[in-house]
């Protein structure tokens, strides 16, 4: 690998060499290099270009099969992971019935502002203090039942033209719009759970009564470059459905 590569990404002579691609991989699709869908250079032509072994790359690539920012095509070629409503909801979507069932959201948005985020907010968003987020507020339902009321806030920063249709079901996931509209894609997302009370707004839009049981899950979600893009705080009406999660 040349001095230049290993020099941009730091402390590489830490790093195995196939981490040290990977490192310089996930930068360049991070700065927009390559866009959602495109199609990536050969083995070959990226071993060249870093100027290492093809099984090197190989094993960069497969890291980022893993993480889920590539996707591999036999026979066609290798490509930049593109959200699909589908896609982003299998990855990221915990909710199932109670017999396990896969649940498919539908979503109406009940408003959207541009406000001051709290210390909280800015703390788990990496942002300074003052800064402005977008905060948009929804809910969620199965099967025409509302079920899920979500708090959502995106920095005003990452994405300055952010708007959403109010009142309306939703076509798109947010990811997908994300994706779509800002070239952000969502990787990872840390999740906290906790079991706590509906306010009087959240019992009203959720045909429940102030102070019944709600699942809250706080998630975290961040870009190919490990940035957090969202905070999204989502208060689930357990009664018909349940969390579920994998753990490997």
């Amino acid at each position: 690998m040349s001095d230049e590569a290993a020099a941009s990404i730091g402390h590489a002579e830490y790093l195995p060499l196939y981490a040290q691609v990977k490192a310089l991989l996930v930068k360049r699709i991070g700065a927009g290099g390559w866009k959602p869908g495109q199609m990536l250079p050969s083995e070959f032509e990226l071993a060249a270009e870093y100027n290492v072994s093809q099984g090197t790359v190989r094993k960069a690539l497969n890291e980022l099969e893993t993480d889920r920012m590539i996707v591999r095509r036999q026979g066609v070629g290798t490509f930049i992971a593109r959200h699909s409503r589908d896609k982003a909801l299998y990855q990221f979507f915990r909710m199932v019935g109670l017999d396990d069932t896969r649940l498919i959201p539908t979503s109406v948005v009940l408003s959207q502002r541009e406000q001051r985020a709290t210390r909280e907010q800015a703390s788990l968003l990496s942002l300074n203090a003052n800064a402005m987020v977008h905060a948009i507020t929804r809910v969620r339902s199965f099967e025409g039942k509302p079920a899920i009321f979500e708090r959502i806030f995106v920095p005003v920063d990452v994405m300055p033209d952010l708007s959403v249709e109010t009142h309306i079901e939703m076509d798109d996931e947010m990811y997908v719009i994300y994706q779509e509209r800002f070239g952000i894609s969502i990787v990872r997302a840390i999740e906290r759970l906790a079991a706590v009370a509906a306010t009087a707004e959240e019992a009203k839009r959720l045909d429940l009564k102030p102070g019944a049981p709600l699942l809250e899950i706080s998630r975290v979600a961040t870009d190919v470059s490990g940035r957090p893009v969202e905070l999204r705080i989502s208060r689930c009406d357990t009664r018909r459905n349940r969390y579920a999660a994998e753990v490997l």
